[in-house]
């Protein structure tokens, strides 16, 4: 039987084992209810400050910054949405790019129809923003920027510490989705000046249904839901002690020899490309030339290919890999990452795909996909 090989690691990871012996244990054995106050819902509150204490660490904040959410993209609404609201009196203009995650734009659409103004930065053909437009975007109404960190489709990573280092200077709030990032990259909110930060574990190899929102000491938002007085009133709902659990888990496993999971990734995009060059298939590499990458994602555009039809073949030939963003991966419309690096009419929208690297992939499996992919290339090109 053809080995099958996962290569959508973007779109979501694996459980570690690991982490899933780590939830398993918890929601045998730690069941209590937090916010009750006998030893069962102690114990369970104890899993969740230590795993708080151990999260805030990994990114330099301190315990009370973290606020546990079911994700990235709740992550994501509470940022914008409560941010926007506790400070429309001091102004209803955001900033964001053209290229975020569609938690963001979804949510910026919203806040347009209720009045708030927002500008989306173009980039280049790498992806990338210029300082330059964002400086020239800013208003005196400007209340908060949010700038993903690295993009889930192409991997440019955007000059967040810069950005930072602009708005420190003034009083607009700044918001980055990490979700590709953290994990692959080393994060420090201080040193990147960042206000709010959305993460998701599983992205990391850990439990879907968890995230956590890190929002600065003295950042005012309103809450997204209402209920009980759960992440200091924050966000209501009784906390999902084994998914935070096992987060906390996947976040030890992920920072646990992180440099060598960069080059190990890095690796990988320089053997498919040199295979690629080898059995002489056309190819572009999307967002090459960019300062910086996500070490995981590699996005290719195969010239007379189209995207429909290699995801289909990729996986009759047992390689699963994604046309973009996995939430919009049934969609027939172009990715509007690569539309906004190359314009409408660029066939790179249209036969363009996204490798992405994880845990579990080998040298030995990426030379083989690499394999299986030139023959699905040099096939559709022959038609």
């Amino acid at each position: 039987m053809r080995q099958l090989i996962y290569l959508d690691h973007a779109a979501t990871t694996p459980a570690r084992p690991e982490v899933a012996q780590v939830m398993m244990d918890c929601m045998i054995n730690t069941f209590g209810n937090p916010s009750s106050i006998h030893s069962y819902g102690r114990q369970a509150r104890l899993v969740i400050d230590e795993a708080r204490a151990f999260i805030a660490k990994s990114i330099n904040a301190t315990e009370n910054e973290i606020i546990f959410t079911s994700g990235g993209t709740e992550a994501d609404n509470t940022a914008l949405f409560g941010v926007a609201m506790a400070n429309k009196e001091k102004g209803n203009h955001i900033i964001t790019t053209s290229i975020e995650h569609h938690a963001i734009l979804h949510t910026c659409k919203q806040l347009e129809s209720e009045g708030f103004e927002i500008t989306y930065l173009p980039v280049n053909e790498c992806g990338e923003i210029s300082i330059e437009a964002l400086k020239a975007a800013i208003k005196e109404s400007t209340i908060v920027v949010s700038i993903m960190y690295g993009n889930n489709e192409v991997g440019t990573i955007q000059p967040i510490k810069e950005i930072g280092e602009l708005l420190s200077e003034s009083t607009i709030l700044f918001h980055s989705d990490a979700v590709q990032a953290y994990g692959t990259q080393p994060i420090d909110v201080k040193e990147l000046h960042l206000d709010l930060m959305s993460v998701s574990a599983h992205k990391i190899n850990g439990p879907k249904g968890i995230g956590f929102l890190y929002a600065k000491n003295g950042v005012k938002f309103v809450p997204r839901q209402y209920g009980g007085e759960q992440e200091r009133k924050r966000r209501a709902g009784t906390e999902n002690v084994a998914g935070i659990a096992g987060f906390k888990e996947a976040v030890r496993l992920a920072h646990e020899g992180l440099q060598g999971k960069i080059e190990k990734f890095e690796q990988f995009k320089q053997r498919i490309a040199a295979i690629f060059v080898q059995e002489k298939i056309q190819f572009k590499i999307n967002g090459e030339g960019a300062k910086a990458l996500l070490p995981h994602v590699l996005n290719i555009s195969f010239p007379g290919t189209n995207v429909e039809s290699m995801l289909v073949n990729l996986d009759l030939a047992g390689i699963a890999a994604s046309s973009g963003s996995a939430c919009t991966a049934g969609s027939i419309d172009p990715s509007h990452v690569l539309v906004a690096m190359f314009g409408n009419g660029s066939e790179r929208t249209t036969n363009s795909i996204r490798f992405s690297f994880g845990f579990g992939n080998t040298l030995d499996e990426i030379d083989e996909a690499a394999l299986r992919i030139t023959k699905i290339v040099k096939k559709m090109a022959e038609r």
